[in-house]
């Protein structure tokens, strides 16, 4: 009887071809895409970023915003990776063509002097023009955090004759600080901005004759403090 020659094996039908192993077992493989992507988690642009920040400023106007908010959440705009970000940095805000909130009254104390003692002043009235620092002897300390800068600008001239100014600005916030000292100091102590940020800005004329002119940021002003203050925002 002639033995009959072995014949290749057929793939089952029903079964599918086994898988070729993969030359590297180690890379793992990737699974399919969810094309509904949540709106939220999508890139935002810079465009995007931009017209958050503009809708920032008209609500600072709208008088919805302190100095601190504004410069805050303009910060967190341009900080934000995605849409989602961008619409928790306005979802108390209402849609733009909203009638205008009341805007705090008007800054009318514009002078802030100390003659041999101290003057210490938190502002938190709307601020729609120059304001200015004078020490002789004495300290003046001006707190911008809580005001309401309906333009995004604050002007401030300071003098300290045998004496010490000190500016407290939010965090965030671009510092221009120009003028002359003679035996003095004049100096900035804050973060830097984000770069090409279109942030607040405190422009500052400062004149310093053997005394001390500071601009500090939030962070710089009590930074014991604000540790402390985190640490507990972040333990609860």
């Amino acid at each position: 009887m002639s033995q009959s020659s072995p014949q290749p094996e057929r793939p089952c039908p029903g079964r599918p071809p086994a898988r070729r192993q993969d030359a590297r077992p180690d890379r793992p493989v990737p699974g399919p895409r969810d094309a509904r992507t949540a709106p939220g988690a999508v890139r935002a642009s810079d465009a995007e970023r931009e017209a958050v920040v503009e809708r920032l400023r008209i609500a600072s106007v709208e008088g919805r915003l302190t100095f601190e908010e504004l410069t805050e959440r303009t910060e967190a705009a341009y900080a934000a990776v995605s849409r989602g970000d961008l619409e928790r940095i306005t979802a108390d805000l209402p849609g733009m063509g909203a009638p205008g909130a009341n805007p705090a009254p008007a800054q009318v104390k514009r002078r802030f002097s100390a003659v041999m003692g101290d003057c210490k002043e938190r502002i938190v009235g709307r601020i729609d023009g120059p304001l200015e620092a004078v020490s002789v002897m004495g300290d003046v300390v001006l707190d911008l955090r809580g005001a309401q800068v309906t333009t995004g600008e604050v002007s401030i001239s300071a003098t300290a004759v045998m004496g010490d100014v000190k500016i407290i600005v939010p965090d965030g916030v671009s510092v221009e600080l120009t003028g002359h000292n003679f035996l003095g100091v004049r100096k900035v102590n804050v973060r830097d901005p984000h770069p090409g940020a279109r942030v607040p800005v405190v422009r500052v004329t400062a004149t310093a004759v053997m005394g001390d002119i500071k601009i500090v940021d939030d962070e710089h002003h009590a930074p014991v403090r604000r540790a402390i203050a985190e640490w507990w925002k972040d333990g609860r």
